[in-house]
Protein backbone atom coordinates (compact mmCIF):
# COMPACT_ATOMS: atom_id res chain seq x y z
CA UNK A 1 0.00 0.00 0.00
CA UNK A 2 1.32 3.55 -0.78
CA UNK A 3 0.12 6.54 0.97
CA UNK A 4 0.80 10.05 -0.64
CA UNK A 5 -0.22 13.37 1.21
CA UNK A 6 0.34 16.65 0.03
CA UNK A 7 -1.00 19.39 2.36
CA UNK A 8 -4.84 18.29 2.92
CA UNK A 9 -4.79 15.73 -0.55
CA UNK A 10 -4.32 11.98 0.34
CA UNK A 11 -3.76 9.68 -2.63
CA UNK A 12 -4.19 5.75 -1.36
CA UNK A 13 -3.00 3.05 -3.64
CA UNK A 14 -2.98 -0.29 -3.32
CA UNK A 15 -3.78 -3.90 -4.88
CA UNK A 16 -6.18 -4.27 -1.61
CA UNK A 17 -9.36 -3.53 -1.77
CA UNK A 18 -10.07 -4.29 2.21
CA UNK A 19 -7.01 -2.90 3.10
CA UNK A 20 -7.79 0.66 1.46
CA UNK A 21 -11.25 0.51 2.86
CA UNK A 22 -9.93 0.12 6.56
CA UNK A 23 -7.56 2.52 6.13
CA UNK A 24 -10.10 5.48 5.20
CA UNK A 25 -12.31 4.06 7.73
CA UNK A 26 -9.26 4.79 10.08
CA UNK A 27 -8.73 8.21 8.99
CA UNK A 28 -12.23 8.86 8.40
CA UNK A 29 -12.79 8.74 12.40
CA UNK A 30 -9.40 11.49 12.79
CA UNK A 31 -10.20 13.10 10.04
CA UNK A 32 -13.26 14.79 8.23
CA UNK A 33 -12.40 12.88 4.96
CA UNK A 34 -13.90 13.08 1.40
CA UNK A 35 -13.28 10.50 -1.17
CA UNK A 36 -13.04 11.74 -4.23
CA UNK A 37 -13.22 8.28 -5.79
CA UNK A 38 -10.62 6.98 -8.44
CA UNK A 39 -8.04 9.12 -9.20
CA UNK A 40 -8.04 11.45 -12.05
CA UNK A 41 -6.21 14.85 -11.33
CA UNK A 42 -3.99 15.74 -8.84
CA UNK A 43 -0.96 18.38 -8.57
CA UNK A 44 -1.61 19.32 -12.73
CA UNK A 45 -0.81 15.77 -13.60
CA UNK A 46 -4.13 13.94 -15.09
CA UNK A 47 -4.47 10.42 -13.90
CA UNK A 48 -6.36 8.26 -16.70
CA UNK A 49 -6.64 3.96 -15.76
CA UNK A 50 -7.16 1.56 -18.56
CA UNK A 51 -6.74 -1.93 -18.41
CA UNK A 52 -2.99 -1.75 -19.76
CA UNK A 53 -1.99 0.66 -16.80
CA UNK A 54 -2.17 4.01 -15.77
CA UNK A 55 -1.39 7.17 -17.89
CA UNK A 56 -0.15 10.15 -16.47
CA UNK A 57 -0.76 13.46 -18.46
CA UNK A 58 0.12 17.23 -17.97
CA UNK A 59 -2.08 18.35 -20.91
CA UNK A 60 -4.26 20.75 -18.90
CA UNK A 61 -1.17 22.15 -17.24
CA UNK A 62 0.72 22.50 -20.32
CA UNK A 63 -2.28 24.33 -22.30
CA UNK A 64 -2.34 26.48 -19.16
CA UNK A 65 0.94 27.41 -19.22
CA UNK A 66 0.73 27.87 -23.44
CA UNK A 67 -1.76 30.38 -22.68
CA UNK A 68 -0.53 32.19 -20.04
CA UNK A 69 2.66 33.15 -22.02
CA UNK A 70 0.49 33.44 -25.01
CA UNK A 71 1.63 30.71 -27.56
CA UNK A 72 -1.88 28.56 -27.36
CA UNK A 73 -2.48 29.49 -31.18
CA UNK A 74 1.21 29.05 -32.67
CA UNK A 75 2.66 26.45 -34.69
CA UNK A 76 3.95 23.74 -32.70
CA UNK A 77 7.89 22.88 -33.58
CA UNK A 78 9.57 19.61 -33.50
CA UNK A 79 12.62 20.57 -31.03
CA UNK A 80 12.54 22.13 -28.08
CA UNK A 81 14.93 24.90 -28.58
CA UNK A 82 16.30 25.93 -31.85
CA UNK A 83 19.68 23.36 -32.93
CA UNK A 84 23.02 24.64 -31.74
CA UNK A 85 21.54 28.20 -30.24
CA UNK A 86 24.08 29.75 -28.15
CA UNK A 87 23.25 31.64 -25.61
CA UNK A 88 25.71 33.95 -23.59
CA UNK A 89 25.19 35.93 -20.11
CA UNK A 90 26.38 39.20 -20.97
CA UNK A 91 24.97 39.19 -24.57
CA UNK A 92 21.36 41.21 -24.93
CA UNK A 93 19.74 43.82 -22.36
CA UNK A 94 18.56 42.41 -18.99
CA UNK A 95 15.06 41.60 -18.41
CA UNK A 96 12.83 44.61 -16.79
CA UNK A 97 11.32 41.73 -14.84
CA UNK A 98 13.27 38.64 -14.26
CA UNK A 99 11.10 36.95 -12.26
CA UNK A 100 8.69 36.28 -15.06
CA UNK A 101 11.57 34.32 -16.29
CA UNK A 102 12.40 32.54 -13.12
CA UNK A 103 8.64 31.64 -12.94
CA UNK A 104 8.71 30.24 -16.69
CA UNK A 105 11.54 27.87 -16.29
CA UNK A 106 10.02 26.75 -12.75
CA UNK A 107 6.47 25.74 -14.65
CA UNK A 108 8.39 24.47 -17.79
CA UNK A 109 10.70 22.34 -15.26
CA UNK A 110 7.47 20.91 -13.55
CA UNK A 111 6.43 19.87 -17.34
CA UNK A 112 9.47 17.92 -17.18
CA UNK A 113 7.73 15.45 -15.26
CA UNK A 114 5.67 13.93 -18.24
CA UNK A 115 8.20 15.60 -20.71
CA UNK A 116 11.51 14.58 -20.24
CA UNK A 117 12.84 15.78 -24.08
CA UNK A 118 12.08 19.52 -22.27
CA UNK A 119 15.10 18.46 -19.60
CA UNK A 120 17.99 19.68 -21.95
CA UNK A 121 16.68 22.53 -23.29
CA UNK A 122 15.60 24.06 -19.29
CA UNK A 123 19.01 22.70 -18.23
CA UNK A 124 20.73 25.65 -20.55
CA UNK A 125 18.06 28.06 -19.69
CA UNK A 126 18.55 27.18 -15.72
CA UNK A 127 21.98 28.76 -15.86
CA UNK A 128 20.35 32.21 -17.03
CA UNK A 129 18.33 32.35 -13.67
CA UNK A 130 20.52 34.73 -11.79
CA UNK A 131 21.23 37.57 -14.61
CA UNK A 132 18.19 36.87 -17.82
CA UNK A 133 18.28 38.32 -20.32
CA UNK A 134 16.02 39.02 -23.64
CA UNK A 135 17.69 36.48 -25.60
CA UNK A 136 17.28 33.87 -22.93
CA UNK A 137 13.15 34.58 -22.56
CA UNK A 138 13.29 34.48 -26.59
CA UNK A 139 15.35 31.03 -26.25
CA UNK A 140 12.50 30.24 -23.31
Amino acid sequence: MALLVYVDDIIIASNDNLAVASLKKTLDAKFKLKDLGPLRFFLGLESARSPKGIMISQRPYALQLLQDMGYLGTKPINTPMEVNLKLSKDEGDLLENPALYRRLIGKLLYLTITRPDLSYSLNKLSQFLVQSRIPHMVAA
